[in-house]
This record gives structure tokens, C-alpha cells and sequence, in this order.
């Protein structure tokens, strides 16, 4: 039987053939080529953990025990010495009350960042200790003192005193990473010294994680572990671009660093006035929710909604009103209270500050001369809302003399929430008895005639926007109505 091919098919296998043929010849060229690579991968890895090693320090630290940690109670005799080491002091605590007194020792990580011999390091590595040791990676051992301390960003600089000139580590700018890029954690994780791992970029500009007031995080794959804390993320170009922080204990791969621009500043401030001065409007701020977007007539992204302005604050002085919607500051776009926060407190102490803000949907420029932040200020927004009404589960009276002197409220200012429903919209909207109402809607209330009045102008099924004061705080809320 002849077989009979088809013009075309010849020139295809004969292409085939020579695309094989070139594959078997060259492919020791490609395996040349990526092992040349993964080698120059490999020296750059290596260069840069020489190069950035010496300046990175283990930090061990003793508390010793408090007055309040004496024992609680008395451990027989025939219980001491060796019965105490096989039985534990766990044991011996839950049957007898003992409360051991013994010091407590932890360790972290660190940074030289100064030939004069600052370390930088997390202020929850140092914060408690009476002693801190310092060891280098050369085995030199110094007593630390503390420069200063920012729980708020949860920074901390300590100083060691060194005959010579200390191996110090680059500082790079953390606002030029990129996502997946390379980067190496240097520290020394469960004690073990001057441990090196690899990983990247994961993300960048994380906040909202809980771990500090002031957050900016960058998220990496590269390990870290306990005892990594105060050590630097590095780049591929031997920078420190961060200082690792803390890691999410029930995933894999996720570790968060404090930004070396943030931390940079941070330690400048510490080192010459042993504390952080931060900047200060005076304002309680809260997210632009769709709810509350919608209500004023913008995307949640469009800025941070002023809840209440403190009496005398440098925001009432630049004329910064409740209900504005900060939607820039000096220029820089506001999108959500935690930016506006870093960018507020980072701002020059009396100094004026360039404040955009939508209010009654018109834009309006202000200036505001930021103040210094009062130690005991709360950086986040103030405290959750209160409602009330009967359609929607709540309701109200009005203010007798005794109570507006006792919550500070003015005469003819709001009306005070008498009783809320369990698991009716307002409890759910957060709405709590005590809480004084003083706006519905955007309108001023006086009495419970305006509050009536103001429910009986609203149609049927519509939300019910409140402005609801509470410990001195107020704050916008949006109550749904019942469903059918």
C-alpha cells in the first residue's frame, strides 16, 4: 500500500526535525546561561548579608521581678532543691498559690545606625527591661542605655558606649519599593544569631493590622520569627528598608517591618530630644462609610469625615467644622483616617498646614497652625455611635438642667437617648442609652418637638443619619429602619 502525503506536510516535519536537532545542540548553552544566573543570584544574596551582618546585633534583656510579682505562698521544704527542678515551678504554683520570684529574661534584635553607637531597634524588645545587653557580631558584648522610646510606632533607640568607631548599616527609601521585589530579615530568631532569610516584597502601605497606632507596614514572605523583632529588612542593594516587627501567628509567609523612612524620622527625633513630637488638630475623625458616603454625597475613598472639633484646638481655630470631609492635606489625598492620622502627626509643630475639605458638597481651603499632640491623646477616632427613635428602636427625651451640667451639654443643645431596643437597627448601629443626639439629618436638634418633627419630614424607609455626642466625642451615624 502506498502512503500518500500531502504536499504541505514534509516542509512541517522537516521543521520539526531541525527545531529538535537545534534544542539538543543548544541546550547546554541555556543551562550555561541559567546556571550563570542563578550563581549571580546567588553572590548578590551573599554580598549583601556580608556586607549588612556586622552592623545587626542581638538584644537581650533582664526584668527583674516587681513588688506586686512576690509569692503568694509557701512551697513545703521537702519540695525545694531537686523536687523543685523535676516537679516545674508550674506545678508547684497551681497546687500551692506559689508565684515564683525570678527575673525574666527575653531576647530581639537590632540594628547600629550610628558610628556613635545608636541602635535602632522595637520598642516592645526593650520596653520593660532594667537591664539590656547588647552583643555584636563579632562576640563584643556592651550595657545598654535607653535613648528614647514610641510606643506609637513602636520604635525604640538604645545606645552603647565603644572605644572604636561601630559598623554601621545603610538606610535606604523605603518609598521607592516595589511589590515583589527581593528582600533579606537579618536577626536572630529564637536566640539564633545572625540568622539570614529571603523572601519579597509582598505588599506595602499596610495598616489596620492592630499591632501599632501609627501603621504604614510593609508585608513580607522572608521568615520572621521571635527574636527577629528590631531587625532590618534589607534590599538587594544592602539598604535597610525596614525594621521587622511582628508576624501573623496563624498564617505562613507573613511578616510585617516598620518602613525606614517612618523609622528614620523616628529615631532623629529620639536621639535629640529623647521623645516624639507629633503634630495635632484637635479633631475626632472617622471612616467614610458607604452609608455615610452616601449621605453626604461622595465615595468612601473621598476623604475622612470630622466627627467632632475640641473646644480651642488648632482645628476650631482654622475654622475646621463637625461634618467637614477632609479630603487633602498639605496637599497630600486623604483616603482614609489612618493616612490622615501619619500625615497629621508628621507635620512641623506650629507650623500652618494647608487643609482641603468638602462641606455642605462645596469645597473649601483652609489653613490650620498644627499644634503639638497632647501626650494622653487618642490617636484613633473616638469612641463608637448612639441613636434612638421609634421606627427605628430607640428613644429619646429631653435634657433636664441637672444632666446638661453633668455631661457638659449647653442649653438647647440635643436630646438624650432614654432606651434602646436589644437587636433593633439603632443597638445595632451602636447606639447606647445616655447618648445625647445632637443633629438628625443634618439639622441642629433642641428638644424632642425637633427631634419629632425632624423623623415626621423623613420618607417612609429611609436611613436616618444622627450626630450623636458621647464622653466628651461626637460622631455621625447611620441607623437603617426596621424591615418590614
Amino acid at each position: 500500500m502506498k502512503h500518500h502525503v500531502r504536499g504541505t506536510t514534509r516542509p512541517r516535519l522537516l521543521a520539526a526535525g531541525l527545531l529538535v536537532c537545534f534544542m539538543v545542540v543548544a541546550a547546554p548553552a541555556w543551562a550555561q546561561d541559567a546556571r550563570g544566573v542563578l550563581q549571580s543570584l546567588q553572590d548578590a544574596f551573599v554580598q549583601v548579608a556580608q556586607a549588612v551582618k556586622p552592623a545587626v546585633v542581638n538584644i537581650a534583656t533582664t526584668q527583674k521581678p516587681r513588688p506586686s510579682e512576690r509569692r503568694r505562698g509557701q512551697v513545703p521544704p521537702s519540695l525545694q532543691g531537686p523536687f523543685r527542678e523535676f516537679f516545674g515551678d508550674e506545678f508547684l504554683e497551681r497546687f500551692f498559690g506559689e508565684q515564683p520570684q525570678r527575673e525574666r529574661h527575653s531576647l530581639g534584635s537590632g540594628v547600629i545606625v550610628d558610628k556613635r553607637g545608636y541602635i535602632l531597634t522595637n520598642n516592645h524588645v526593650i520596653e520593660r527591661a532594667d537591664e539590656i545587653e547588647v552583643r555584636l557580631s563579632d562576640k563584643r558584648k556592651f550595657k545598654a542605655t535607653v535613648v528614647g522610646r514610641d510606643p506609637k510606632t513602636d520604635l525604640a533607640v538604645i545606645k552603647v558606649d565603644a572605644a572604636d568607631n561601630l559598623p554601621t548599616a545603610k538606610l535606604g527609601d523605603s518609598g521607592k519599593i516595589r511589590i515583589a521585589e527581593w528582600v533579606m530579615a537579618i536577626g536572630n530568631p529564637f536566640g539564633l544569631d545572625q540568622t539570614v532569610t529571603v523572601g519579597v516584597v509582598s505588599a506595602i502601605g499596610r495598616s489596620d493590622v492592630g499591632i501599632t497606632t501609627y501603621e504604614d507596614f510593609i508585608q513580607t514572605d522572608a521568615s520572621i520569627n521571635p527574636g527577629n523583632s528590631g531587625g532590618p529588612l534589607v534590599n538587594m542593594s544592602g539598604e535597610v528598608i525596614g525594621i521587622n516587627t511582628a508576624i501573623v501567628a496563624t498564617g505562613q509567609g507573613i511578616g510585617f517591618a516598620i518602613p525606614i523612612n517612618m523609622a528614620r524620622e523616628v529615631t532623629d527625633r529620639l536621639i535629640a530630644q529623647g521623645r516624639v513630637v507629633r503634630g495635632w488638630l484637635g479633631i475626632g475623625i472617622q471612616e467614610l462609610t458607604e452609608e455615610l458616603a452616601a449621605q453626604f454625597g461622595v465615595k468612601p475613598e473621598e476623604g475622612v469625615l470630622v466627627g467632632n472639633v475640641m473646644k480651642d484646638s488648632p482645628a476650631e481655630k482654622g475654622g475646621l467644622k463637625t461634618g467637614d470631609i477632609i479630603q487633602e492635606f498639605n496637599n497630600t489625598r486623604i483616603t482614609n483616617v489612618r493616612q490622615l492620622q501619619r500625615e497629621v502627626a508628621q507635620g512641623p509643630i506650629n507650623a500652618p498646614a494647608r487643609v482641603k475639605v468638602l462641606r455642605e458638597k462645596q469645597p473649601l481651603n483652609l489653613t490650620v497652625v498644627l499644634g503639638e499632640q497632647p501626650t494622653e491623646t487618642a490617636a484613633g477616632p473616638p469612641e463608637g455611635p448612639a441613636e434612638t427613635a421609634e421606627r427605628f428602636g430607640f428613644s429619646v427625651q429631653d435634657l433636664t438642667p441637672e444632666l446638661r451640667e453633668q455631661l457638659k451639654i449647653p442649653a438647647g443643645n440635643g436630646v438624650i437617648v432614654s432606651g434602646v431596643e436589644d437587636g433593633a437597627p439603632a443597638a445595632q448601629a451602636g447606639i447606647r442609652t445616655g447618648d445625647v443626639i445632637a443633629e438628625v439629618n443634618r439639622e441642629r436638634v433642641r428638644s424632642v418637638a425637633d427631634f419629632t418633627r425632624l423623623l415626621g419630614q423623613m420618607r417612609r424607609g429611609s436611613n436616618l443619619l444622627l450626630l450623636v455626642q458621647r464622653d466628651g466625642n461626637s460622631r455621625f451615624v447611620v441607623v437603617s429602619p426596621r424591615q418590614p
